[in-house]
């Protein structure tokens, strides 16, 4: 966990005043207190995490089986959802944790269902394009594939024995030179 800046807290403020202005206008929230997920502290995740989008952080020694938004430590983004080309998908985001919030820990059916209530059902589809832009971004080698052109971001170079998960063939190192 990473404190957020002053610009970073204020993106937060702002994605949660709407996506809380969201969820009060959908029906799957009718019966629900929305407003304690306003008390609930954001921050942001440490920027080179790449496979994490947000998290929800519970206090230590609350009762897992009776979960609440007060026993909420606090929801972390990763900061660079906080970029204006992630918008839509962070307000997907945190309306996920928000869900986890509320006590449904697990990704089952009924979590599913409050997830995809989200209105926009191409945010939530961003997410694998988000963690690609993160991987390419801290990325130092591409593993390509010379049949299908396929590339994997990667920090490492391989040890020449991998290969390509769409069409088998052997995958080359290539170096990512940055200009300068």
């Amino acid at each position: 966990m990473a404190k957020p800046n002053a610009e970073q807290s204020m993106l937060l403020n702002e994605l949660r005043d709407f996506v809380l202005e969201v969820m009060r206008e959908m029906p799957e929230w009718v019966g629900a207190n929305v407003e304690l997920l306003s008390t609930i502290q954001l921050g942001v995740l440490r920027k080179n995490a790449t496979q994490r989008h947000g998290v929800t952080r519970w206090r230590r020694g609350v009762d897992v089986n009776d979960l609440k938004p007060g026993d909420v430590d606090v929801i972390d983004l990763h900061p660079e959802l906080l970029v204006s080309e992630w918008k839509a998908y962070s307000a997907f985001v945190l309306h996920h944790e928000y869900i986890h919030a509320f006590g449904l820990r697990a990704h089952d059916s009924s979590f599913r269902s409050l997830e995809a209530s989200w209105p926009g059902s191409k945010a939530g589809q961003q997410g694998i394009k988000f963690t690609e832009a993160l991987r390419r971004k801290r990325a130092s080698w591409l593993w390509c594939c010379s049949k299908c052109g396929r590339e994997y971001p990667r920090q490492k170079p391989s040890n020449g024995g991998y290969r390509c998960r769409t069409c088998d063939m052997k995958l080359i190192d290539r170096k990512i030179t940055t200009l300068t």
